[in-house]
């Protein structure tokens, strides 16, 4: 007698399958929180070098090209970590998120095509030129190359936000049947870059890398001027962050509501985990703080001004904001993890103008580097904006849950099918493992470039003698008697 064959299986156990998207999820926000330490940070820094290098040309004062030499070696060791975690972030969608690319590879091939094209090439080709060729080529030509890596840093934040944002609200697109399973075919290519929160969202993410940049510089160059050290260098650097981050956290204001009115359109749940409105009614609320409570449906210890959302989203204080309550439960996001994360990166963002805001008053009076307790508080800010950025990031992807494409692709439906749990276990722990040891040697090797510092200062070099020409930075720094130039050329060498 035959013995019967067993049955094929065609899907792995539920628990499985569970533990396989949670483990994958994980896994993917552990690569990408790694890697987006540093692209901001590069888009911000190539901004602030153009600028540097820029005044260079103009005024032909040696401290601008000392500065950017400076800041240009540490562009450098940031994009290299950039790209060297970015690859694995990308393999993961063929391994662990196979479902999911098979649904948008046709539009997210002509987005990562065009990122590469555009940007990573253009980036890394002329960065060559940036970091080795000030005695090799003309100041113009290397000007130029370094207009064209901040160009290319800033083309790949467009081509990444454009594929990040076309999962938020899709767009020029259509779906066709593919062995059984439906996936998203590009119909139009330009709907699909500007779909409806493309320009809202890259808006958003170049001014808090802005920001980003402009507390690093300010960061460092508060250091040295707490420790006495490359006076001139770290005074006008100094000033340039400031004015970067005071610009861009006051932009952030009104980017941040237009990025707000945008999600409440398209997005409406999101929206509603972000501020934990579970009912829609007049007047609705904003919470200033608290801790959502599903269960209950409410906020518990939360300090709620009415009428304030509504004012804020309609300009209408009796008009509602749309609530959780007008779809199912399981279309909710987590709405306690996204209220946290949204409501810390305002909190900081708010930080960010009250600081800035502080530090152009004393500049304004002259007395800004006499201010000992603000370059105390520069130094560790830093760490601000990377949480901001991260909280940032997590908000509007948490916020889309439990869609990894709004409204068509659910994420549990989204992994790979043949993988297995103990295989994400271990790339999870390999990749955690491997990420901090690259960290840790960033930090080492970032220490070591700050101790450093830059190349100190001769009297020979200065333009126009122990005097150069004043530029504005100077005009503004002096005002309230203070002098840039009268003690610190002789401290220089320090």
């Amino acid at each position: 007698m035959d013995r019967a064959a067993p049955p094929i299986a065609t899907e792995p156990p539920a628990m499985d399958s569970d533990l396989v998207v949670l483990l994958s999820r994980i896994q993917f926000a552990v690569t990408i929180g790694f890697h987006y330490l540093y692209p901001p940070l590069s888009i911000g820094l190539g901004l602030i070098l153009v600028f540097m290098e820029g005044m260079f040309l103009r005024t032909g004062n040696v401290i601008y090209e000392t500065m950017t030499r400076f800041w240009v070696r540490i562009f450098g060791l940031t994009f290299a970590m950039g790209v060297a975690s970015g690859i694995v972030m990308e393999f993961q969608f063929g391994t662990n998120w196979s479902a999911y690319s098979r649904f948008v590879g046709d539009i997210f091939g002509a987005a990562l095509a065009a990122e590469g094209i555009f940007a990573f090439f253009l980036e890394s080709g002329f960065l060559a030129i940036l970091l080795f060729g000030w005695d090799k080529v003309a100041p113009r030509m290397h000007f130029l190359s370094t207009v064209l890596v901040c160009l290319g840093a800033h083309f790949s934040a467009v081509w990444i936000i454009v594929a990040n944002s076309w999962q938020q609200t899709p767009a020029g697109y259509h779906l066709v049947e593919n062995v059984g399973a439906p996936r998203a075919e590009l119909i139009s290519f330009w709907e699909a870059v500007l779909n409806p929160s493309t320009l809202a969202r890259l808006t958003h993410v170049l001014l808090g890398a802005y920001i980003l940049a402009g507390f690093f510089v300010m960061s460092i160059t508060a250091f040295y001027l707490l420790r006495g050290r490359h006076q001139r260098f770290a005074r006008r650097a100094l000033v340039i962050g400031l004015l970067v981050s005071t610009f861009a956290s006051l932009a952030q204001l009104v980017v941040g509501d237009w990025s707000a009115r945008v999600v409440a359109r398209h997005q409406p749940l999101k929206l509603a985990a972000f501020d934990a409105i579970y009912n829609t009614e007049p007047r609705t609320p904003m919470f200033l703080f608290g801790f959502p409570d599903d269960e209950r449906q409410t906020v518990r210890y939360g300090l709620r001004i009415p009428g304030l959302m509504s004012l804020l989203l309609h300009l209408d204080t009796e008009k509602p904001v749309t609530g959780l309550d007008s779809r199912p439960r399981d279309e909710w996001p987590p709405v306690a993890l996204s209220f946290q994360l949204y409501h810390v990166m305002i909190a900081l963002g708010l930080f960010f103008v009250a600081v800035t805001l502080a530090g152009l008053f004393h500049l304004w009076r002259g007395t800004l580097f006499q201010q000992r307790w603000y370059l105390k508080l520069l130094v560790p800010a830093v760490v601000l904006p990377y949480i901001a950025n991260q909280v940032g990031w997590g908000a509007a992807e948490v916020g889309r849950q439990p869609w990894i494409v709004y409204g068509l692709l659910r994420t549990r439906d989204a992994v790979s099918p043949a993988v297995k749990p103990y295989e994400v276990w271990v790339s999870l722990v390999l990749f955690t493992a491997i990420y901090l040891a690259l960290f840790f040697v960033f930090l080492y090797v970032l220490d070591r470039k700050i101790r450093q510092g830059p190349e100190p200062l001769k009297p020979d070099d200065l333009a126009g003698g122990p005097h150069p020409p004043e530029d504005f930075l100077d005009a503004i720094s002096r005002r309230g008697k203070m002098q840039f130039h009268a003690t610190e050329e002789a401290q220089e060498g320090a």
